[in-house]
């Protein structure tokens, strides 16, 4: 009995304890939003200002805040860019022209600024403002580029160690190649990179994080520790084999880095193989040979060599390839192969498949033939030959019958 009293003392306890709780987070919570304006929203960059080299572009993250005590729908603008320059705001890999912001929350994006080319060092005001979907609360806020000389900033930059396991790739044109680089930050202070290249003409190359499919141009580094990210590189479909340098810059106000990677394109292995006339068929006697002629074509951007051929055909059947094989063949070449089929002496009338194989250099392409086997003439004429006799005893029969 008294232990019941003991858990029921305690059940008591714990409900009580548990309203109390919940009572004062209420009360916690109509507290605050009793000291929240009924609305209000702020905008403004995480920094005010910022230093970069000439031909440099800038990313700052962009703070959008709802100080009232309802959500908002805020309309984002860049009002004002010097001329020539271009500004905007982005997440990833897309522009923002307005963002949604719960009450007493706030969202952060990117602001991206591209200085016109060959701009003169100097301080250049970039100003943003957004406002309510409404148009009653308003906020404007502005980020200062510096631009400084590029030897200044090579004197001045340090604390940017990058580092790749391979820094050369080897692939054909149409592949789609991706270093693995890690990037340090060994200044004393969390800031912002600006990620760029200087690569092949026409080429397509991305900078994304490692193990997934979203791009980006900047990351935030805290101090003393790095962050792995990948290079994707996509060569221009008719680049012709050999090795591309790709530089890779990152740089932030006050540290930057470099880090050559090396391409190695091997060209494209592609064959074509088919008939002048586009027919894939022809006719052939019992234990007599069959002549087609048909084309190699070299479709890819690299050299085949030593082409070799095969055929898979019915038993006691006999193909022959003239020539046996191909040494070489160039980018664009054609060739014509002359295949002798012979089917069996004991063959069938009848249509038969034979499968040529044409391997090439890291290529392959089947060409399926359909043979039809006829009865030899000698056969014919023999055929007629015993009609022509048989005929000729009856008539002779029936001629010594009659005369009886």
């Amino acid at each position: 009995m008294g232990l019941k009293k003991v858990y029921s003392s305690a059940f008591i306890f714990m409900t009580v304890f548990l309203v109390f709780m919940c009572l004062a987070s209420f009360a916690s919570a109509e507290e605050k939003e009793r000291n929240l304006p009924a609305r209000g929203i702020s905008v403004a960059p995480e920094y005010t200002g910022v230093v970069i080299s000439q031909d440099e572009d800038a990313s700052v993250d962009l703070i959008v805040k709802d100080l009232g005590r309802r959500d908002e729908d805020i309309d984002l603008a860049v009002t004002s860019v010097p001329k020539g320059w271009n500004a905007k705001i982005q997440t990833y890999s897309f522009g923002i022209t307005g963002v949604h912001v719960e009450s007493d929350k706030s969202k952060s994006l990117t602001l991206k600024v591209e200085p016109a080319k060959g701009s003169k060092p100097g301080e250049y005001p970039i100003k943003i403002s957004a406002k309510t979907d409404d148009g009653k609360f308003r906020s404007s806020s502005q980020l200062m580029v510096t631009i400084k000389p590029k030897e200044k900033m090579k004197k001045e930059a340090r604390g940017v160690n990058i580092t790749t396991s391979y820094p050369v790739l080897e692939g054909p044109t149409d592949a789609k190649l991706e270093f693995s680089i890690e990037v340090e930050n060994k200044t004393d202070k969390d800031d912002i990179f600006n990620l760029s290249y200087e690569g092949p003409k026409d080429w397509d190359i991305n900078f994304k994080p490692a193990y997934e499919d979203k791009y980006f141009s900047s990351l935030r580094i805290k101090t003393k520790q790095s962050q792995t990210l990948a290079v994707e590189v996509k060569p221009y479909p008719e680049a012709e084999p050999g090795r591309y340098p790709i530089k890779v810059k990152v740089s932030s106000g006050i540290a930057s880095g470099e880090v050559e990677l090396t391409v190695v394109l091997t060209g494209t292995y592609k064959l074509d193989v088919g008939t002048s006339n586009g027919l894939l068929s022809l006719d052939a006697l019992q234990g007599k040979e069959a002549n087609l002629s048909f084309y190699i074509r070299n479709t890819g951007s690299a050299t085949q060599n030593n082409i070799k051929f095969l055929s898979f055909k019915p038993e006691n059947w006999k193909v022959k390839f003239n020539p046996e094989n191909i040494e070489t063949l160039a980018p664009g070449e054609l060739k014509q192969v002359e295949v002798t089929i012979t089917p069996g002496e004991q063959a069938l009338v009848g249509d038969y498949s034979v499968n040529l194989s044409v391997n090439g250099e890291k290529a392959t392409k089947n060409l399926e033939l359909r043979v039809t086997v006829k009865a030899s003439t000698a056969w014919g004429w023999i055929g007629i030959g015993i009609i022509v006799l048989v005929i000729a005893g009856l008539v002779t029969m029936f001629v010594r019958l009659g005369r009886r």
